[in-house]
């Protein structure tokens, strides 16, 4: 009789656990938040929403935008969760989104939201540009710790830089777009074709220069702040540079996509994506996140970095993105990495 029953607890722990495991509801996440970070966001998120499994699809901001635009007629997303504003920008003006006001819209800065009500898109944090410089190779190889955007065209420094390509990167459009922005239209572009002279190779990842420098790969990664922060915690022997001449940034966003057959779950992690706890966790890497108040210091951060956040004109970037990506691609993409 014990070992029936016993039998009898198994199976109702066992039935009544698969159907817990049934109900939760599978949620498509596109995203191009670090890897690294991804089995966070889960976690936190699911200590609040236990009943919501999050199936990522992760890559770099360029390549998961141009595939949410391929599948712009048969969504295979729910929601995007960690993606540029400048594509939540372009794909709302595609029509793509389920406007949704999330809980505690009002709690956000203004800056991160879309100016729509109810809003197409919601801000979360944003990643500032920034120059990951190795010392050791630097010194290896002569080279003096640039402290501007124009230093980097020095002869100096030739086949001793890498960046991002913009077509695959976010962190690579926000500097493209912010250059053009702080130069001019001419001036950027004459700006790239020096700095091209220099480049040892363009990327498909944004953090991945930054990486490289850390590594000793290159001595130069032009990059983002908290990618150089997390290297130099680790113990790389890096120093990040802020450009005189200001810096461009770019917020990550979160939106619905229109079509969605998991609307209530989607609007479950939306009112969540601008949570306080979220904005917490955000600061874990992020100086600036969406909730004015939260953000707290984060360690290795370079000093006037938020000071040198350019005014940017995310529409301007939004509006010319296809024009740039391909004038850019045009003349530069020779020294792009192979894609893997």
């Amino acid at each position: 009789m014990v070992k029936i029953k016993s039998l009898f607890l198994i199976l109702t722990v066992f039935m009544f656990g698969s159907a817990s495991l049934m109900a939760k509801t599978q949620l498509t996440v596109y995203t191009a938040v670090e890897a690294e970070d991804l089995k966070k966001y889960a976690k936190t998120f699911n200590e609040d929403h236990p009943d919501i499994e999050i199936n990522w699809v992760r890559d770099s901001t360029g390549i998961i935008t141009a595939k949410l635009l391929a599948e712009k007629d048969n969504p295979q997303a729910d929601i995007i969760w960690g993606l540029a504003g400048t594509s939540a920008m372009l794909m709302k003006a595609e029509g793509m989104f389920e406007p949704y006001a999330p809980k505690g819209l009002d709690q956000l800065d203004p800056k991160f939201r879309d100016s729509a009500n109810p809003p197409s898109w919601t801000g979360m944090d944003a990643w500032v540009a920034a120059v990951c410089v190795n010392t050791i190779e630097a010194e290896k190889y002569g080279l003096p710790m640039p402290g501007s955007w124009e230093d980097l065209t020095k002869p100096v420094y030739e086949g001793h830089v890498a960046m991002p390509n913009p077509n695959s990167s976010g962190t690579g459009f926000l500097d493209v777009s912010s250059w053009l922005q702080i130069f001019g239209e001419d001036g950027g572009w004459d700006y790239m074709d020096r700095l091209h002279k220099n480049i040892s190779h363009y990327t498909h990842s944004g953090s991945k220069p930054c990486k490289q420098a850390a590594s000793g790969e290159v001595p130069i990664g032009v990059s983002f702040a908290f990618r150089g922060a997390r290297s130099k915690e680790a113990g790389a022997p890096i120093e990040i540079i802020v450009p005189a001449e200001g810096v461009g940034w770019e917020m990550e966003a979160t939106a619905i996509i229109k079509g969605t057959s998991n609307l209530e779950a989607a609007k479950t992690l939306a009112d969540w994506s601008i949570s306080r706890k979220a904005m917490e966790m955000y600061n874990d890497a992020y100086a600036v996140v969406g909730m004015p108040g939260v953000a707290k210091p984060v360690k290795h951060f370079p000093e006037g970095l938020l000071e040198a956040m350019i005014k940017n004109d995310f529409e301007y970037a939004a509006k010319n993105r296809k024009d740039i990506l391909a004038e850019w691609q045009r003349r530069y993409d020779s020294k792009s990495e192979p894609k893997s």
